[in-house]
């Protein structure tokens, strides 16, 4: 079932966004080269404490038997890594990386969740193809987030932007729901028909997460029974914002400033 937010609800996810838009945006700075991952979550972790929240991400259960519970505050994911890469202080950011950082956070029992992909350093231009094609495939499904639509319309007109510059979408995992939950219902795939799925209505959250490849269309998850990458190890880029449905114009919660 899609929730429906009432307003005291939203006044809550707000807050939730725009304290993890600070937090995202303060990682965002920090990535250069030299830094470990373990550095930049700590930081997440510390600021995330100051604020008052509760991180979300810690403790998840893991998506495979005997996988233990998530360990850190954020996901930072480096190159092949797609998502859910567990930050490590052995994990050092080298010249031309790119990174990818999710987070998700709960302020007083409401949780915002979002992502974005930085390249360490110099880039190439296949980088910044890719990124550059996953963050306006992110803008281009929040367009389609207004009443009346369909759910389908927000996961069309990301893939149409995949397609277009012949990037691989990574089909195993979507966005979602988000609201009391870090996942609710509906799950938000990357692809789809227009027209179809679930009648989008004001007041729903959701969390729009576009993630694609400059390589085919394959995944593996490591052993750590987390780390989701690439099979054939080519570069993955993810971005993601909780917006809320209103009467008109989505609205980004996880806006940075």
């Amino acid at each position: 079932m899609i929730l429906i937010k009432s307003e005291n609800k939203i006044k809550l996810m707000r807050e939730a966004g725009r304290i993890l838009a600070d937090v995202l945006q303060g990682m965002f700075e920090r990535i250069v080269p030299g830094v470990t991952t373990g550095e930049l979550d700590r930081w997440a972790d510390e600021r995330i404490a100051a604020a008052g929240c509760e991180p979300v991400f810690r403790g998840q259960p893991g998506m495979s038997r005997g996988a233990r519970p998530y360990p850190a505050v954020a996901c930072i994911s480096v190159n092949e890594e797609i998502i859910h890469g567990i930050p490590s202080s052995r994990r050092v950011v080298a010249e031309g990386d790119i990174v990818s950082v999710d987070c998700g956070l709960s302020w007083k029992g409401f949780v915002s969740d979002s992502a974005f992909s930085r390249i360490a350093g110099k880039s190439t231009p296949d980088l910044d193809r890719l990124n550059d094609t996953t963050r306006r495939a992110l803008y281009a499904g929040i367009e389609k987030a207004r009443p009346g639509n369909r759910l389908h319309d927000i996961s069309f007109a990301v893939e149409s932007w995949a397609v277009a510059e012949g990037l691989g979408i990574v089909r195993e995992f979507c966005g979602h729901g988000v609201g009391r939950s870090l996942h609710e219902d509906p799950g938000i795939p990357n692809y789809g028909t227009p027209g179809t799925g679930p009648i989008l209505r004001q007041g729903m959250t959701l969390a729009i997460e576009p993630m694609f490849m400059l390589g085919k269309e394959r995944v593996k998850i490591l052993a750590d029974g987390w780390t989701v990458i690439t099979a054939d190890r080519s570069p993955a880029a993810h971005w993601e914002h909780t917006i809320l449905i209103t009467d008109g114009e989505p609205e980004i919660l996880t806006k940075w400033r």
